[in-house]
């Protein structure tokens, strides 16, 4: 009975149902005792015992003679009660509203309205020049007519019901607001968090299954759904580093049958080919490894890696420069990193003639890496569609030794390993900036 129970309170329906009822009790419990409050503290009218009063009254007066009627009439009165006799024409004066109604006054009768019998004549709200008035019908010919006190006034039936409405309303709001953010919207925004930070590398589970047992069936299936799609990635990777490797031989005894061959123009075509063949199995291998994913960020100093990947440029002949701190330690993917940047600079040497590795950080607490060259740059349009794998704009960059399309695409995966974002930019006059935006993140 007691793990039924406890599985029952694990759910979000379960939790619920809970909320509801612990409102209805505390509404009870405060409700009844603000009710005893007011009735007890504070004198206000109470429309439908008035109205009962003077029906009261009215049937007693009914079979009463006219001197009888002045006696019962006088006794009334004495009680604090404005009560007069009046013919039932009388009728003909009553309004259904008062321009010297307070608007609290009204919106209570219309929110509220009475609820018991008896009605009285003409209904709950009857006025006359102004003034409220409750009436019962004496006989065919009379009317007992009872002014209400001119001041302002809440009922205190509208008053009762009220204070429980109140008090259930605000306990209702607060006990389902403490219950969303704790049982539904931490979870969700924990598990949004996670799914932004997601890739699909083995690893642990990324979701956290913890809390209500949708939000847990909802993490386990969010984790189970990552690790199929990692599983499906490995072993097409797998598959495509076997093809590429089993693919060398071949290939190299190819390059030694074409080396034998007599006729020079043919033997070229053949090596370039194959040379061709054998750079595209290289970009492919490097595409598939996926080092940078399965790399630790690591706290490193930036700008030290920026500047010895310039030097190595520079050092074998290269127009590449560097400018920006000369230290900024954060945390990042040292490895991963420089292999972004190389890629980037290997593509701005092949199509410019001077590179500038800029970085620099923003007020917002991201840092910029900008790698600039003066090529021939890329049109706007194909922007989005050279960080795609093997797509190729041979139009915008032509050149013999134009790779195959797979640079950008590993700078891009590796940028967003990251959490950050790789731009492509216009630099004026001409040329290139390509732009890595990375949150730091200093701990």
């Amino acid at each position: 009975m007691g793990s039924r129970i406890s599985q029952l309170f694990s759910t979000i329906h379960g939790q619920i149902t809970a909320v509801i009822f612990a409102c209805l009790v505390i509404a009870f419990i405060i409700g009844s005792t603000l009710e005893s409050w007011v009735s007890n503290d504070y004198s206000v009218p109470d429309l439908e015992s008035m109205s009962g009063s003077v029906t009261v009254i009215a049937s007693v007066l009914s079979p009463a003679t006219s001197a009888e009627r002045l006696a019962i009439m006088t006794a009334a009165n004495r009680g604090g009660l404005h009560l007069g006799l009046r013919p039932l024409s009388y009728f003909d004066n009553f309004t259904t509203s008062s321009p010297e109604e307070p608007l609290l006054q009204l919106i209570v009768d219309r929110l509220l309205p009475p609820e018991s019998r008896p009605i009285p004549f003409g209904g709950w709200r009857t006025f006359v020049d102004g003034r409220r008035v409750i009436a019962a019908k004496v006989d065919d010919e009379t009317l007992l007519v009872m002014e209400l006190p001119p001041e302002n006034f809440l009922r205190l039936d509208a008053l009762r019901f009220g204070s429980n409405y109140l008090v259930a309303t605000v306990t209702l709001i607060i006990l389902f607001s403490v219950f969303a953010v704790r049982a539904i919207t931490s979870p969700l925004r924990r598990i949004a968090s996670a799914a932004m930070k997601a890739d699909i590398s083995f690893g642990p589970a990324i979701f956290e299954e913890q809390g209500t047992v949708e939000i847990v069936t909802l993490a386990r299936a969010l984790n189970g759904m990552q690790r199929r799609i990692s599983t499906m990635v490995e072993s097409r990777t797998r598959m495509l580093r076997g093809i590429s490797h089993d693919l060398r031989t071949p290939l190299t005894r190819l390059r030694l049958r074409a080396e034998r061959v007599k006729e020079e123009e043919v033997k070229e075509g053949l090596l370039g080919d194959i040379e061709r063949i054998d750079r595209l199995l290289k970009e492919s291998l490097g595409y598939l490894r996926d080092n940078y994913q399965r790399e630790v960020s690591q706290r490193a100093d930036l700008a030290s890696v920026l500047q010895t990947t310039c030097d190595e440029f520079a050092d074998m002949g290269h127009d590449v420069h560097y400018n920006g701190p000369a230290r900024m330690v954060t945390n990042f993917k040292p490895l991963a990193l420089t292999r972004a940047i190389t890629n980037l600079c290997e593509n701005a040497i092949k199509f410019g003639t001077h590179v500038n590795v800029g970085l620099r950080v923003v007020v917002d607490g991201q840092a910029i890496i900008d790698i600039s060259d003066d090529g021939p740059g890329i049109p706007e349009q194909y922007r989005t569609r050279v960080l795609e794998p093997f797509f190729k704009l041979d139009t915008a960059r032509q050149d013999t030794e134009t790779g195959f399309g797979l640079g950008l695409s590993i700078v891009a995966e590796i940028v967003q390993a990251h959490h950050g974002k790789l731009v492509l930019l216009d630099r004026k006059p001409n040329g290139l900036v390509a732009r890595i935006i990375l949150p730091l993140e200093h701990k």
